[in-house]
C-alpha cells in the first residue's frame, strides 16, 4: 500500500497560512488522512503566576522549525516592525531602534550580518520587508550582532603568576584585573551606550536558561552525559547572566527566545524535555514539512550488521563507544584510523556509497559544487582519526620513514595516486566549539589540523599575489571562513 505521507508530504504553500494538516495516531504515525485546519499545538503545561514582575524584562519564546534559517527572517521582520514604529512614534514605548541579538557562536553570529541594514545581502532589500522609501528610517536602527562568549570578562592585565604574587605583596587583597561590568557592555555594544529600551533577541535560545536552584540531577549523570551537561550549564550561566549586566546597566525592556527546541537540557534542574514555560508561538517540524521548507528527516532503519532487532547505525556510538582505538599505558604510538570498529567503517562506507551516487547525478545535471558530507564526532581525538581515515594519512614506520595510507573514501581523499598532498584538500578537520568561542586555536588542535592550514595560506596568497596576505589571518579565522563558505563558488570552501 502506498504511503502518501511519505510520498507526498507538502500540502500548504510556504507563503499562505497553513490550511491543511497530516493527522497523526497517538504514537505520533501519519493515519494516512488529511484534515482541513491548521494543526492544533497543545503542550499543556500549568505555569504559575509570577511573584515578582516590577523591574524585570518581558520574555517570549517563538518555537518554529531552522531547517532553513527561518530565525533570520523572523528577526529581520521584528527589527523592521519596531524600528520603523520607534522612529514614527519617538515618545513611545512600546518600540525601539536598539537591538542586541546574541548567538550561540561566531559562525551564526557572522550569518546574521545580513541584518543589518547596510549590509550587501540585507535582508530588508532581499526580502523585500519595507519599501524602498522606509529604508531611511530603518537605517536608524542600532544592531549589535554577538556571541554569548563576548559576555565573558576579559582579563585587562595579564600577568604571570609570579607577577601577580609580587604586586599583590604577602598580605595583600586579591588583584581584581579583570573588566568591570560596564567595561565589558563597552567592548561589546558600544553602539548601544545610552540607548535605554532595548530588546535584546537569542538565536538558537535554548542554550540560555537559569538552572534550577539546589538541582541535583546533574549527580545521576556519568562520563560523557555528565560533562555535557557541564559545558551546557556553563554555557547557559555565562549567557543569561551577560544578559542580566546589559539590564542593570542599559536597560532590556523585552526578551525574545527563538529556538526550534525551546527545551531544557539535562543537567538543569528541569525534566530533559520541559518546555521553556514562557513558550508563546509554535511553528513545528510537521508544519514546515507540509509546507515543504524542509525535507522528511531520515533514521536507519536497516543495516547489514548481522544481530540486534534495531539497527545499531541509528545509535553508532552506543555500539562502538568502547570499541575505539585507544593509547594504553607507556604506549608512545600515535593511534591507528585503521583499527576503526567495523560497525564505524561500515557505516561511513555506507553513506558514502549513497553520496557517491548523489555526486554522480549532481555532475551530471551540471551544478559544479559538490554535495557536502559530515562526520560528527564525540572529541577531537576521535574527529582525528576519522578524519586521517576517510582522507589520508602518513604512518611513520619503525625504521622512521613514512608510508602514505591513502584514503579509504576516494572522493574525499587529500592526496592524489601519486603520494602528492593535493593543493585544495578535499576534507576538513574542523573543532567546532574552538572556533564558535573566538578563542584561539590550542596547541593540539592546530597540530592536527596544520597540513589543511597550510594548504589553505597558500591559497590565499596565490589568490591575492602577495606573499604577506596570510599574515594577517589568524588560524581560527581561516578554518572558519572556509567553513563558512562550504559549496559557494569562488571561495575556500568551494570543495
Amino acid at each position: 500500500m502506498e504511503n502518501q505521507f511519505f510520498e507526498r508530504p507538502i500540502l500548504n504553500s510556504p507563503y499562505d497560512y497553513p490550511a491543511h494538516h497530516w493527522e497523526l495516531d497517538k504514537s505520533g504515525q501519519p493515519t494516512q488522512k488529511v484534515l482541513d485546519s491548521r494543526r492544533t499545538a497543545d503542550f499543556v503545561t500549568p505555569i504559575p503566576k509570577p511573584r515578582k514582575h516590577q523591574g524585570k524584562a518581558e520574555q517570549a519564546s517563538l518555537l518554529f522549525n531552522e531547517g532553513k534559517g527561518l530565525s533570520s527572517d523572523v528577526m529581520a521582520m521584528l527589527i523592521a516592525w519596531q524600528t520603523v514604529n520607534a522612529v514614527r512614534h519617538p515618545n513611545s514605548k512600546r518600540f525601539t531602534r536598539g537591538f542586541l541579538i546574541v548567538a550561540p557562536g561566531i559562525t551564526i553570529r557572522d550569518r546574521l550580518r545580513v541584518l543589518q541594514p547596510n549590509d550587501p545581502y540585507s535582508y530588508y532589500k532581499s526580502r523585500e520587508l519595507v519599501p524602498a522609501d522606509v529604508m531611511g528610517d530603518l537605517e536608524r536602527a542600532k544592531i549589535v550582532i554577538t556571541n554569548y562568549h563576548a559576555f565573558k570578562p576579559r582579563e585587562r592585565l595579564e600577568l604571570s603568576k609570579g607577577g601577580r604574587r609580587l604586586l599583590q605583596g604577602k598580605d595583600g587583597a586579591p588583584l581584581e584585573t579583570r573588566e568591570t561590568e560596564g567595561q565589558m557592555i563597552q567592548r561589546v555594544m558600544p553602539d548601544l551606550m545610552g540607548m535605554k529600551n532595548i530588546l535584546a533577541i537569542n538565536d538558537e535560545a535554548h542554550h540560555c536558561y537559569r538552572e534550577k536552584p539546589g538541582a541535583t540531577d546533574l549527580d545521576e549523570l556519568k562520563g560523557d552525559d555528565k560533562e555535557e551537561a557541564k559545558n551546557n550549564n556553563e554555557a547557559a550561566r555565562l549567557w543569561i547572566s551577560g544578559l542580566e549586566a546589559v539590564n542593570r546597566q542599559l536597560g532590556i525592556n523585552r526578551v525574545i527566545d527563538l529556538s526550534a527546541t525551546p527545551f531544557f537540557l539535562s543537567g538543569s534542574g528541569y525534566a530533559e524535555g520541559t518546555l521553556f514555560p514562557w513558550t508563546m508561538s509554535d511553528f513545528s517540524l510537521m508544519d514546515a514539512i507540509e509546507c515543504g521548507i524542509v525535507k522528511l528527516p531520515r533514521v536507519p532503519v536497516a543495516d547489514n550488521i548481522p544481530g540486534g532487532e534495531m539497527p545499531k547505525f541509528r545509535e553508532l556510538w552506543k555500539h562502538i563507544g568502547k570499541k575505539m582505538p585507544k593509547k594504553g599505558r607507556g604506549k608512545g604510538k600515535a593511534l591507528d584510523p585503521l583499527s576503526l570498529p567495523v560497525e564505524l567503517q561500515t557505516a561511513l562506507d555506507a553513506l558514502y556509497d549513497h553520496y557517491a551516487r548523489t555526486f554522480e547525478l549532481w555532475n551530471e545535471a551540471g551544478i559544479r559544487v559538490p554535495p557536502c558530507f559530515i562526520v560528527v564526532c564525540q572529541n577531537t581525538a576521535i574527529s582525528k582519526l576519522v578524519y586521517d581515515y576517510i582522507s589520508g594519512f602518513v604512518r611513520e614506520n619503525d625504521d622512521g620513514n613514512g608510508e602514505l595510507i591513502n584514503g579509504r573514501l576516494p572522493l574525499f581523499r587529500n592526496f592524489d595516486e601519486h603520494g602528492n598532498a593535493i593543493p585544495r584538500p578535499h576534507t576538513l578537520l574542523i573543532d567546532s566549539e574552538q572556533l564558535e568561542s573566538g578563542d584561539a586555536l590550542d596547541k593540539d588542535f592546530r597540530t592536527m589540523a596544520s597540513d589543511e592550514l597550510e594548504r589553505f595560506k597558500r591559497e590565499i596568497i596565490a589568490r591575492n599575489n602577495d606573499p604577506r596576505a596570510a599574515d594577517a589571518i589568524t588560524d581560527q579565522d581561516l578554518l572558519r571562513e572556509v567553513m563558512n563558505t562550504v559549496g559557494r563558488a569562488g571561495h575556500l570552501g568551494e570543495s
